[in-house]
């Protein structure tokens, strides 16, 4: 996730992120650590698709509420 992008999130949103990328990607933090082994992953395209799915989920229930 870009800087840009971190400021524009809200604590409650970047959780949920997190709580999205560990669920369907196996991804314990989205903070870059400077570590090939741990920046980079390997994933299923099904697993991306049910991540990015979530996520589109997640925006809509909060733009509703």
């Amino acid at each position: 996730m870009t800087n840009a992008a971190k400021n524009t999130l809200t604590n409650e949103e970047k959780f949920a992120l997190e709580a999205i990328a560990g669920q369907h990607l196996g991804l314990d933090t989205l903070e870059a650590q400077n570590s090939d082994d741990a920046d980079f992953s390997e994933q299923a395209v099904w697993s991306i698709e049910a991540a990015l799915r979530a996520a589109f989920e997640a925006g809509r229930a909060s733009a509703t509420s």
